[in-house]
């Protein structure tokens, strides 16, 4: 991935801590723990022109920038987030949160359980995508933002930008989902059972508490980041890199590798098992398998989006075949039968679901495009009104 010209620079963590108790889905309940947060840009007296960025699966808080001991680790959506790009830090002030239960800092599996003293391991509660936004919520209020000038995010960050337009429509502006989906497909839910069979059958894994035994389960994931990873390209983005061109020139005639798809994606897989924890990658996907906001509408999307209030614009790939644009323009159609303002673009390119996260000028231009009418509407508009809307 290449960068925009500009950057946020030298980025430096913070942790917030939160007390009370938060209420889950599963009817438990999670305390004392932490998020891991990043922010660019600087907020305005008024507090209004706030972006939240929410992440998808293997991303985590640190969207923009790179770190001081580590110049490699550039933020995962560099050249959607800096000075002058599409989302300008010179005028908003973005937000990067890592959700519970990841393995970036925020509280997770491999944190210390109060009640036990011990890692969490699999005690570690089946989180949703509602507890994640419940949880940014919490975070939105110790900052004392009461309303953001949008809730941003791509995939599974699409996911919760959307559960944020239900369950807060109070709170932003606009809402922005790309290369997302209202809910999984059998197919979608599928892949990702046979991802997490592959972590629960590793022998390291222990029943989720291999912490204890000093082993991670890398051949499970391995397997699973695999698995994952072809989902994540077009087959004419992977014909068109890898082809059935060869290893070593010729047949092996063993279980080796052959092909250059073979070693790039055992390549994905050893390193995302060198970073990424397995009990994670369950509740996260698992998360993903749960978001349906219909599930208590009887199934109808707009009913789920009757009390939404902000503006939308949704984007999607036309090769992207794991949340495909069919599943973008249900949640279009939903939003315009509530009588909605939404922008729609549907990008034809050739890269698959990881479009979202690469440099189409097409595509930046469209989220610069509108992210310079949200800053248009906070130059414009009186802040008693932005202020107003917010109560």
């Amino acid at each position: 991935m290449s960068s925009l010209p500009g950057s946020v620079g030298i980025v430096t963590p913070q942790a917030f801590q939160f007390d009370q108790p938060l209420a889950l889905q599963n009817g438990t309940s999670i305390a004392g723990y932490t998020l891991m947060v990043e922010t660019y840009g600087q907020l305005n007296a008024a507090k209004s022109n706030a972006v939240l960025i929410c992440h998808a699966l293997n991303a985590s808080h640190h969207v923009a920038g790179v770190y001081a001991d580590d110049p490699k680790n550039v933020g995962w959506w560099d050249n959607m987030v800096g000075p002058g790009k599409p989302v300008d830090t010179n005028k908003f002030f973005v937000i990067g949160v890592n959700n519970l239960g990841s393995c970036f800092g925020s509280t997770g599996p491999m944190h210390t359980n109060p009640a036990t003293g011990k890692p969490y391991g699999a005690d570690f509660p089946v989180v949703t995508v509602e507890d994640w936004v419940n949880a940014q919520a919490r975070l939105a209020e110790r900052l004392g933002i009461t309303q953001f000038a949008a809730v941003m995010g791509g995939s599974l960050g699409g996911m919760q930008a959307l559960a944020w337009s239900i369950l807060y429509p109070d709170s932003l502006r606009h809402c922005v989902v790309v290369a997302s989906t209202p809910k999984l497909s059998a197919q979608n839910i599928a892949f990702n059972d046979v991802a997490r069979q592959a972590i629960l059958t590793d022998p390291d894994f222990h029943g989720g508490d291999f912490y204890a035994h000093k082993v991670v389960p890398r051949r499970g994931l391995r397997v699973a980041r695999m698995i994952g990873h072809i989902t994540y390209l077009s087959d004419d983005d992977m014909a068109e890199k890898f082809g059935r061109d060869l290893k070593g020139g010729d047949y092996q005639f063993g279980y080796g590798v052959d092909f250059e798809i073979e070693s790039y994606l055992r390549y994905q897989g050893d390193k995302f098992s060198d970073y990424f924890d397995a009990n994670t990658y369950l509740l996260i996907t698992k998360a993903l398998d749960y978001f349906d906001p219909a599930r208590h509408t009887g199934g109808d999307l707009a009913k789920a989006l009757a009390q939404t209030k902000a503006k939308f614009l949704l984007a999607s790939f036309t090769t992207d075949w794991r949340f495909s644009p069919e599943r973008s323009r249900e949640i279009v159609k939903a939003l315009v039968s509530n009588k909605r303002t939404v922008s729609y673009a549907e990008i034809d390119a050739p890269h698959g679901h990881d479009a979202f996260l690469l440099d189409d000028s097409r595509y930046l231009n469209l989220i610069a495009a509108y992210y310079q009418r949200i800053d248009t509407e906070l130059q414009t508009e009186p802040q008693a009104d932005l202020l107003g809307a917010a109560a």
